[in-house]
């Protein structure tokens, strides 16, 4: 193809008020201009780059057994109510109704719909197993879409699943999309790590998260510096290390009597501690409450510890969770934020408890000698014990896990790093089949419900995952995998009949072995044209200029920076075994 010919509208500076690397880059070097927020549009270069992508997706899940679909991006809101996740996901869904009142929604996930066809369409275990996908775009109403094509409100996204007749199969599926990933995203020229994730909205036992290392990454990640433990802070754990501060002092009193003492004005677990002599922050219990699905519930951290909201929603097992208000907070407990605690609370499923559930973070169990609110305004409590004062109904990790705790699988020290979402894999089990019917009958003919995994990449997404990590100060340094094009061919006097020539029979030669060429055939000064191949970062560059009449031109690595020479009848076949070799 010919640049002269192609729209590839490059920009000489920055685009302004842009901070991730990999949305300065698509837009200077034409690939996507914004219609809106959270909304582009993929120029002829990024199609190039999305459709590569998509065909090695493609052929991996073809590998691994998928078969193809493309379902509808209007789904009926019944679907999402049968489901019971509607109330979920309800803040980025776009919904609206038909001329005649129906309400509709656009797909932001297709897990009903397949679900729906399933229960239709499979009927006994010996159709079993089966993998479903479809590459087909997904609509999300982002609060703050931001980052280019990081985080937007129209995208394209693979989505696959998995029906097994029990958990091995899906555990035989569910591995079977873990090693399509890897090859999936190694063949995009990425770095990247899988880590532990929580299943939030989509529920689930078990999910892992695919992640591309990069500052740009929303995600943050805890990492083990002595083993191979991954995981999104959402879901990490650390073990509890009995040699720091916090561990109860040996010498105190465990029957000392609870104690009110008043804090005038005290809100916080830092001038608590400025206040009161003792009151040291891992000495204290951070009371916070939260309305779920079945009404209040207190969780409790250590007064340095935040609470991890992720861990405490999978705790509770509540499709909603949220903090709760100033005046539910005051009808339960009878004193405002900051005068809280759990002691002498009684929680239960009665209705005269207004707490349903007391959890806690085991970093509190068996504490003694502990500091709290005293739920009465401007007073707290000390010489809490744990065992004596609060009856909690269940203990659990939900703090968040902080750099240098250590390690539960090794011991090690923790380490925090930012990452990218590229993928993300779940085991579902039998969430979406109980609550929507989906059920064969199994080999004793009994009715047995679908045991179903779900596993989804964000194509564009990826695309600008691969522009984050593969570019430097000159531009984008794209994979020849997923490249717009392979090679591009440029004659530094396109007047001159013979780099012309040369510039032909060089691009006639790689069209023979399928290499995808672009000639700069510009009426423009060699610096230019140089600035632009570097811009869009094509992998290899051929430069035709003077030294053609001693039948040479020069072969430019734009990854590796170097330049070597070759004939006009070397060039495609060394290209060839270029290409082959990444």
């Amino acid at each position: 193809m010919r640049w002269s010919q192609l729209f590839i509208p490059t920009l000489r500076e920055e685009p302004a008020n842009v901070e991730a690397a990999s949305h300065k880059l698509l837009v200077r070097a034409g690939f996507i201009r914004q219609l809106t927020a959270g909304v582009y549009s993929l120029l002829p270069l990024a199609q190039r780059v999305r459709l590569k992508i998509v065909n090695i997706i493609r052929e991996e899940m073809d590998g691994i057994g998928g078969q193809e679909f493309l379902l509808s991006a209007l789904q009926p809101i019944e679907l999402w109510e049968e489901s019971g996740r509607l109330q979920a996901v309800a803040d980025i869904m776009f919904r609206f109704k038909d001329r005649k009142g129906s309400p509709l929604a656009l797909g932001l996930t297709h897990e009903e719909v397949f679900t729906s066809i399933a229960r239709n369409g499979l009927t006994s275990y010996k159709q079993l197993p089966q993998i479903w996908y479809q590459i087909q775009t997904k609509f999300r109403d982002e609060a703050r879409p931001k980052g280019g094509l990081l985080r937007v409100r129209e995208f394209t996204m693979k989505d696959s699943y998995s029906f097994d007749v029990d958990t091995a199969g899906l555990d035989a599926s569910f591995d079977k999309h873990h090693e399509a990933y890897v090859r999936i995203f190694n063949r995009c020229g990425l770095s990247f790590k899988a880590v532990q994730a929580n299943s939030g909205a989509m529920g689930g036992t078990k999910s892992v998260e695919f992640m591309a290392l990069t500052p740009a990454g929303e995600d943050t990640l805890v990492l083990c510096q002595s083993c191979d433990y991954a995981a999104n802070v959402e879901r990490a754990e650390s073990q509890i290390d009995k040699t720091k501060a916090g561990e109860t002092d040996p010498d105190q009193d465990a029957q000392a009597p609870l104690e009110e003492f008043a804090s005038p004005g005290i809100k916080t677990v830092k001038e608590l501690e400025e206040f009161f002599p003792g009151a040291f922050a891992h000495n204290q219990i951070k009371t916070l409450v939260y309305m779920t699905d079945k009404g209040l519930a207190l969780a409790l951290v250590q007064g340095d510890q935040e609470l991890n909201e992720a861990k405490l929603q999978s705790l509770l097992l509540t499709a909603t969770l949220r903090q709760a208000t100033d005046e539910e907070i005051f009808e339960a407990l009878g004193a405002h934020a900051g005068s809280l605690g759990a002691c002498n609370v009684k929680a239960g499923e009665a209705a005269a408890c207004k707490i349903k559930q007391i959890v806690a973070d085991p970093r509190l169990q068996n504490r003694i000698g502990m500091y709290t609110g005293a739920n009465k305004d401007n007073f707290h409590l000390r010489n809490v014990s744990l065992g004596r004062d609060i009856k909690v109904d269940q203990w659990a990790d939900l703090h968040t896990v902080q750099s240098n705790e250590l390690c539960t699988a090794c011991g090690g020290t923790l380490t925090m790093s930012k990452g990218l979402e590229i993928g993300h894999i779940f085991k579902l089990g039998t969430r979406y089949s109980d609550t929507m019917n989906a059920y064969v009958l199994g080999a004793d003919g009994a009715k047995i419900p679908l045991v179903m995994g779900s596993y989804g990449i964000g194509v564009e997404r990826l695309m600008a995952a691969v522009a984050e990590l593969c570019h430097d100060e000159k531009g984008l340094v794209w994979p020849s995998a997923v490249a717009p094009f392979e090679v591009i061919v440029v004659p530094i006097n396109g007047q001159d009949e013979q780099q012309a020539k040369a510039a032909e029979k060089i691009s006639a030669d790689l069209k023979e072995l399928k290499i995808e060429t672009l000639i700069d055939d510009r009426d423009e000064r060699a610096g230019v044209k140089f600035n632009d191949a570097e811009l869009i970062g094509v992998p290899y560059r051929i430069t035709i200029g003077k030294k053609v009449s001693s039948g040479l031109v020069e072969l430019f690595d734009r990854k590796s920076k170097t330049n070597s020479d070759l004939a006009v009848g070397e060039v495609a076949q060394k290209l060839h075994a270029l290409l082959r070799q990444n």
